[in-house]
């Protein structure tokens, strides 16, 4: 992934504070952000928009980060016209195995919270 294009980015994050936190490190670099509160809607911007990347939280109301990425995976199974976006699983809650977790649910990496700018670019580094 070429982190020097535009990319467009669906943040799927329930806390104000942290969208606001997340959006303005992520402006820095002038990626694009689109905002879903939730598993549910994340499912439908996903349904009507491309995205080159997906930050998917994993605790929230209405529908989790495991059962949004399943619904995710899902999707582009039945339509290999969208191709497979890359969804990092981003948390509070981590712990050693946590990460093989992520990944068995169909998550690509995962990001732990606080937000580190640096960390995230690392990652989309490496997905290139």
């Amino acid at each position: 992934m070429n982190l020097d294009t535009k990319l467009s980015i669906l943040l799927v994050e329930d806390n104000e504070l942290n969208q606001r936190l997340m959006k303005i490190s992520l402006a820095r670099f002038n990626y694009k952000v689109s905002i879903a509160i939730n598993g549910l809607e994340a499912i439908q911007m996903f349904s009507n928009q491309k995205f080159d990347i997906i930050l998917m939280d994993i605790m929230m109301p209405v529908m989790d980060g495991f059962e949004s990425t399943k619904n995710i995976r899902s999707l582009e199974f039945n339509n290999p016209k969208l191709g497979h976006i890359p969804i990092i699983a981003f948390t509070a809650n981590t712990i050693n195995n946590d990460r093989e977790k992520f990944i068995k649910a169909g998550m690509d990496d995962v990001l732990e919270k606080p937000f580190d700018i640096i960390k995230f670019r690392k990652i989309l580094a490496s997905m290139s």
